[in-house]
């Protein structure tokens, strides 16, 4: 026998071990999401209406037809995008400013990393009703209290559509930006010190620093924070709900909220469950995009 072959002959035990351990953690992970996945497509392809359950029917594609007719769909994926991107490049300006300013204390850094832990571990429903009811309440809260103070007077935050819309924004930029914060600290400090004492003897400017050696290092990581934070925001939820219900009207409805309303205040399930489906599909196409990007970074 060849020394490849006795190498894996020996190896056959060990691989049948990993094997056995693996098992039991991937078969409950595709009966939690591989069948309810494909139960999604199947009633996505079908007429399920509680409201009207004799006329339950496979449909074929008339589901996706209908919504790409749907003037409500494309309101709610509209914003969605908006919703998306804007939460996203806030979070990521922001936190890292916070990363590169709060490296330059010293001392009780500890303290920030405390405080940021706090939004993150509210629930997002908690987040919601905290905003409507604390700080954007009109008269009452402290934004617009602030707002009276520098003489904008008072305004009506979550019943306008344009400042509903900015709201929900803020709202999501508030409690997350602090995990993209704690991730681009993390990154940053791990940083190899010798090479900004070099660019420091070579007469490197702050800004030549960062853009030259802290940016290109840490983009695997700006990658890596920006698809979490992207799936997270597509998906969002709770502290829409919580906050707005999606109004005034429908303004600040977002594709999940949508398809939500559809399937359980309509009771159009098949219908839901397409609008779902596509949601699934746009998270997939965005994150395999963002992890291409990455390989090649």
């Amino acid at each position: 026998m060849k020394p490849a072959e006795r190498l894996a002959f020996a190896e056959r035990p060990e691989r049948r071990f990993a094997l056995a351990m693996a098992a039991p953690g991937v078969l409950v992970l595709i009966v939690t999401t591989t069948f309810p996945l494909l139960y999604l497509i199947w009633q996505s392809l079908h007429n399920i209406n509680l409201a009207m359950p004799g006329m339950d029917r496979f449909m074929g594609l008339e589901n996706y037809e209908r919504m790409w007719a749907d003037e409500r769909f494309w309101a709610a994926f509209g914003f969605t995008l908006i919703y998306t991107g804007s939460t996203v490049a806030m979070q990521l300006v922001i936190g890292l400013a916070m990363a590169l300013l709060i490296l330059r204390i010293p001392r009780a850094q500890w303290v920030f990393r405390i405080a940021a832990i706090l939004p993150i571990v509210l629930a997002p429903v908690v987040v919601g009703l905290f905003w409507r009811s604390l700080m954007l309440t009109p008269d009452f809260g402290i934004v617009d209290f602030a707002s009276r103070s520098l003489g904008l007077g008072s305004h009506n935050w979550l019943g306008d559509p344009v400042l509903a819309r900015v709201s929900v924004i803020v709202i999501h930029t508030w409690q997350w930006t602090p995990f993209v914060f704690l991730y681009m600290l993390a990154a940053i400090a791990a940083l190899p010190s010798d090479l900004f004492e070099a660019a420091r003897i070579d007469r490197a400017n702050a800004w030549r620093r960062f853009r030259y050696i802290t940016l290109p290092l840490i983009r695997p990581a700006i990658i890596v924070v920006v698809i979490l934070r992207m799936t997270v925001a597509l998906s969002a939820f709770a502290a829409i709900y919580a906050a707005t219900g999606g109004g005034p009207g429908t303004v600040t409805e977002i594709i999940n909220l949508y398809a939500y309303r559809v399937s359980f205040a309509e009771l159009s399930l098949g219908y839901g469950a397409a609008v779902a489906v596509v949601l699934l599909a746009l998270t997939m196409l965005v994150a395999a995009l963002l992890f291409r990007v990455r390989r090649e970074a």
